[in-house]
């Protein structure tokens, strides 16, 4: 029983230890993406400068405004929406117990961009410009209609492969909708579209981020509690019963949770893919757990992160070009969830 005891606590020791490793790497990581970010671009801005302008608020004024109102809102937005859409891919690999299940992948991107297009087009021609609040609710309701889509094939089709594959077939048809939509929008209309639908955070500004901070945060703050209820939940569904959560409320506000957090990704930068499949993934396997009191704050900053990266790449490769960001996303993010599916079939043979 002493010897039981004590590799338990040995056990515990090391996992302290391996997740206490994990969020310093990751801070520390988080914190030189940022100051890369801010010193790289069409202007070069040397370290202590950037200490100085943010810290103490001082130096040259040209860097001052380039950093305060040009690279800091989108890095602050990057960090935060690329955190909202791996926490959002999280909920929904637990809600299907698929690891491949995502935004993107399952059409609710596609949705949302589409009812956004959509929204734009009109807002646009009739009153010339559209608020972020108008932005977000139709970004939720075109994720609900994909999602509502999805449950309802859930009901028919039992299999999680099959039922992945119908999500593909919704993201093609909403984004062949919004194609649609595209060509027959103004000329005007078309140049604001097109950046937006493939994903950018470059029109990132403080107004903006501060109102996906509060949803975003606040969404965050309470898919945390939920933390005890989501590892009954990832026990199966009869143990979940047993510890007293009602499964069908559950499952409900599980989905729309990831949709609001998919919602308000769409409506500020656009669809932005295989984020919220990618980083989960590897968040997991670095902590060597799927304990959702560790995992969902780890996966928000590595979201951050990740977005971060990404964003640096897009905009510096091929300056002065801006890459969009799915395109990078893309790059890094498809290979991590091909060898997550190798490994699992090692795993299963």
């Amino acid at each position: 029983m002493k010897e039981k005891s004590y590799l338990n606590n040995s056990y515990n020791s090391k996992c302290k230890i391996r997740y206490t490793l994990f969020f310093f790497f990751m801070f520390v990581l988080f914190a030189v993406i940022t100051v890369l970010n801010i010193n790289i671009g069409s202007v070069n801005i040397s370290v202590p400068e950037i200490f100085k302008i943010i810290f103490l608020k001082q130096g040259d004024k040209g860097y001052y405004n380039i950093i305060w109102h040009i690279r800091l809102p989108r890095i602050c937005m990057a960090a935060l929406l690329g955190g909202a859409l791996s926490l959002s891919g999280l909920l929904l690999q637990i809600f299907f117990n698929n690891p491949i299940a995502g935004p993107y992948i399952l059409g609710i991107s596609s949705g949302a961009k589409m009812v956004v297009a959509l929204t734009l087009i009109v807002f646009l021609d009739r009153f010339g410009s559209v608020s972020s609040i108008i932005l977000i609710l139709a970004s939720f309701i075109g994720a609900m209609i994909s999602i509502g889509f999805i449950l309802l094939l859930s009901k028919y089709i039992k299999s999680m492969s099959v039922l992945l594959i119908g999500g593909i077939m919704i993201n093609y048809i909403c984004s062949a909708i919004t194609d649609f939509i595209v060509t027959f929008a103004s000329d005007a209309d078309i140049v604001n579209l097109r950046g937006w639908s493939l994903g950018s955070f470059s029109a990132s500004n403080w107004r903006n981020f501060h109102i996906a901070f509060v949803l975003v945060i606040v969404t965050s703050v309470i898919i945390f509690l939920l933390s005890k209820p989501i590892s009954a939940y990832q026990l199966g569904e009869a143990y979940a019963k047993s510890m007293g959560v009602n499964i069908r409320t559950f499952r409900v506000v599980l989905i729309l949770l990831s949709s609001i957090l998919s919602a308000c990704v769409t409506a500020f930068a656009g669809p932005i893919s295989f984020v919220g499949i990618a980083v989960p993934h590897l968040v997991k396997r670095g902590l060597g757990t799927t304990k959702p009191i560790i995992v969902i704050p780890a996966c928000f900053i590595g979201g951050g992160i990740f977005c971060m990266f990404c964003d640096l790449i897009a905009r510096t490769m091929f300056a002065p070009t801006e890459l969009n960001i799915s395109t990078v996303t893309a790059i890094f993010g498809a290979p991590i969830v091909i060898a997550m599916l190798l490994s699992r079939k090692r795993n299963k043979q």
